[in-house]
């Protein structure tokens, strides 16, 4: 089954004195405690070696055993503890050259005669031979001693016995050198004694510049570039993937054999195979955009394929909506899949594992309700069930299949280890009955694998090389590789990431679902939303959303949680590039210019790019500026400051791409709060230097309105960073997370943009066409603000 060795024993955790009692000195033993993974790698060589104390020598040499030993070729772990208790290999560099040669052999059979020749076993080398040896190369030295006395570096003249000598005792040479030099020497002088002062490097002579001050950033980290270096090549995949610990103290080590990747590497050719898994029952959200750069992104990096499969296990939770959306959001975000499958494509040939498993005796048919199964787990007991005839539970599998067994009545469980410390181990169940037709099966089958049964299957059966997924599954890790150990399948590569958690949201599923169908928001693609839709909707690129994934990193860093703000910073980046300026006027301050004759219209140039040259006419789009212009009510107020530069009374501002206007009057409504027009003269001559800008729309023509949009601002959906960890979650949503203005007023150019287009409205923020538009009316939500709160701590 390619374990490596079943029956091999786990020891308990380990208490201090039990490495002292290995001859380890004090602190090495209490830092060995404190890592985990040295502590159970300690405890597995200790119930190898079957010991409870030994000599320093020995002992120092099963710690480096257990620190240092290659994970692809644990299953010869214990023949290397053997040489090291009976001192076959009874130093260091033995015992570095041994695991070198393991490290080189892997899981594969162990060639005795050329593993002892690589590592000196039974070569015996006298101190006559060491004394010989080191007089020659003292000689070789002589001069280089005799200038430099005690200076002389040992450690050089050392390696040169040990490169003649290389299994002879390395204290015993260093020894010899030690004697013989003093002996050449004689006692140390006071010279001796003085530290030699370094050399300092000649700096070559600079030629007199004028400094400028540069602020300069490091260089980006070669996984910065190319974040997917990390992963291993399928040719690789040889190593034990993990250590499946059993409570009888039985270890099974998960690892592709020889054999199997021979024939894994033969069906793909070598390329590199990753599988993007969603479930069919809901939409995508930013977290999955993640796992999307990862499975698609590797397999592009390598050249190799990525599949879509849909992990469709519940036919009751899955809808064809969602199926179509996804395929048709991958394709936005950019990904194009190899294949489009199903779990479900592969029903019969999971049945048939099914039936495989249970005639080894390692799955049968149980009757516990699921109060019974979780209480059973919680006391670490076994079903009643759990050691019937194997002949009894292949007749109730075929019952369940055909529908003679009630839904509820039945399920097949792998026989795992219902004694294990990892719950995901005690007996997972493999196959419920459902009387629900399948919406990609149709009504063939009334039995449903589970997704622990089916994924890493159906990861094996698509010869994946790469199956990725976030930490969370970390713990189900012995469960994927009991099932493929047990039916002695191809296994592949397994890595977990961290799950993206984002400030001011909600990414689960199932809370996800809940603000929908109660309608707290407006649907799966509420720009509040981090659904890939909302974001879409709300005006966001998959270029955007790319970058900022890619600037976050795909390691296994805590679940620390990410500011909003930074996916913010990706995004108005992108947009600053792209999306060409405009103006348009939240909530309209009618101003009258007094002194430009009634009926007169001037066509000015507005700026779309900031950069635009003045002779670039495709850069720029007509403004109308007539006698009636509006400001927004904000950029208005009756007591001027020196920090304001808004219009006041008797205060000049400039209205961008035309003219300064000075305030002369104020005209009210029923009271004096009620401001309803502004009088203002304008200087066509421009004389007026102005710190004020403002951006303003005009009357197109006389007395026509100006164009009117609805423009829709987003803020965050929730009050709290992080309301998932709220127990009233829903009572945290921001009552102000959505505001309408239905009658802001735009430039005439507007009037022409479709869905799809993407603007900066000046001093606003950035903007897109929203799918409520009509050919009557515009509707725009804002994308992002221009302010940038991130940007100044210098992101990624």
């Amino acid at each position: 089954m390619g374990t490596g060795g079943d029956g091999e024993k786990a020891a308990p955790a380990l208490p201090l004195e039990a490495l002292l009692a290995l001859g380890l000195d004090q602190r090495t033993a209490e830092n060995a405690l404190v890592n985990s993974k040295v502590t159970a790698n300690l405890a597995a060589v200790i119930a190898e070696a079957g010991i409870k104390e030994c000599d320093k020598s020995v002992g120092n040499l099963l710690y480096a055993v257990a620190t240092k030993y290659p994970t692809n070729a644990l299953v010869h772990r214990p023949a290397l503890i053997k040489y090291v208790l009976s001192t076959k290999i009874k130093n260091p560099a033995q015992l570095d050259a041994a695991l070198s040669f393991l490290s080189n052999t892997g899981p594969d059979s162990l060639d005795v005669k050329k593993f002892e020749e690589a590592c000196g076993v039974g070569v015996v080398v006298s101190i006559e031979e060491i004394k010989s040896t080191v007089t020659d190369v003292l000689e070789e030295n002589m001069e280089a001693i005799k200038e430099q006395r005690y200076h002389i570096n040992v450690g050089t003249l050392c390696g040169q016995v040990r490169k003649r000598h290389p299994w002879g005792d390395a204290k015993a040479i260093k020894e010899e050198i030690d004697r013989r030099l003093a002996e050449i020497l004689g006692p140390k002088t006071e010279a001796d004694n003085i530290k030699p002062v370094k050399k300092k490097k000649e700096k070559p002579v600079k030629v007199e510049e004028k400094k400028v001050e540069v602020a300069t950033s490091a260089p980006p980290s070669e996984e910065e570039l190319n974040p997917y270096t990390i992963f291993p090549q399928p040719e690789e995949n040889f190593k034990v993937h993990t250590e499946i610990f059993f409570s009888s103290g039985n270890i099974w080590r998960a690892h592709n054999t020889k054999e199997l990747l021979e024939k894994h590497l033969k069906a793909t050719g070598g390329k590199v195979m990753t599988r993007f898994p969603p479930e069919p029952n809901g939409y995508l959200h930013i977290g999955h955009a993640k796992a999307m750069f990862i499975d698609f992104g590797l397999a592009k990096e390598r050249n190799g394929h990525c599949y879509l499969r849909f992990d469709d296990t519940n036919p009751e939770a899955e809808k064809k909506e969602y199926i179509d959306h996804i395929q048709e959001i991958v394709h936005w975000m950019g990904w194009e899949p190899y294949k489009v499958t199903y779990t479900s494509d592969y029903f019969q040939a999971l049945y048939e594992h099914a039936i495989e498993l249970i005639r080894k005796g390692l799955a049968y048919v149980d009757h516990q309700t699921a109060e019974e199964i979780k209480e059973y787990r919680e006391k670490k007991m076994n079903s009643p069930w759990r050691d019937r005839p194997i002949e009894e539970s292949l007749k109730l599998f075929e019952d369940m299949r055909r529908g003679l067994i009630a839904e509820g009545a039945a399920t097949l469980r792998m026989k795992q280890d219902m004694q294990n410390e990892n719950k995901n181990m005690s007996d997972l169940i493999a196959y419920r009955i459902k009387f629900t037709p399948h919406p990609h099966a149709g009504d063939k089958w009334c039995i449903y694998p589970s997704y622990d049964y089916a994924h890493c299957m159906v990861d094996s059966l698509e010869n994946i090389t790469h199956s990725l997924c976030t930490l969370e599954f970390d713990i189900r890790r012995p469960s994927y590789y009991w099932l493929l150990v047990a039916l002695g399948l191809y296994q592949p590569y397994v890595w977990e990431y961290s799950r993206l958690n984002i400030s001011n949201t909600v990414m689960s599923k199932r809370k996800l679902n809940r603000l929908v169908t109660e309608k707290w928001v407006d649907g799966w693609d509420d720009p509040r939303l981090l659904t890939l839709a909302g974001l879409r909707r709300r005006g966001v690129s998959s270029t955007a959303i790319n970058s900022f994934i890619r600037g976050i990193g795909i390691t296994r860093s805590d679940n620390s949680l990410i500011r909003v703000d930074r996916l913010e910073y990706h995004i108005r980046e992108e947009l600053n590039k792209t999306a060409p300026r405009t103006m348009v006027v939240l909530r309209p301050l009618k101003v009258v210019i007094t002194n430009l004759e009634e009926g007169k219209v001037l066509d000015l140039d507005g700026k779309m790019w900031p950069d635009a040259s003045d002779t670039d006419a495709s850069s720029h789009y007509k403004v109308p500026f007539s006698r009636t212009v509006y400001i927004e009510k904000t950029d208005f107020r009756l007591k001027d400051s020196k920090d304001y530069y808004g219009l006041a009374p008797g205060k000049s501002v400039m209205l961008r791409y035309a003219f300064p206007i000075k305030c002369t009057d104020v005209i009210y409504g029923d009271s004096p709060d009620d401001i309803v027009e502004i009088r203002a003269e304008y200087d066509p001559l421009k004389t007026s230097k102005l710190k004020g800008v403002l951006h303003w729309v005009a009357e197109p023509t006389p007395g026509v309105e100006p164009l009117k949009v609805e423009v829709r601002l987003f803020e965050k959906l929730f009050m709290s960073e992080n309301p998932g960890e709220l127990e009233n979650w829903l009572g945290d949503l921001n009552p102000n997370s959505k505001e309408v203005i239905k009658d802001a007023y735009a430039v005439p150019s507007l009037a022409t943009a479709v869905l799809g287009d993407k603007f900066q409205f000046e001093r606003l923020g950035y903007f897109a066409v929203d799918t409520d538009s009509t050919p009557e009316k515009l509707v725009f939500n804002r994308t992002v603000t221009l302010r940038d709160s991130f940007g100044k701590a210098g992101p990624k």
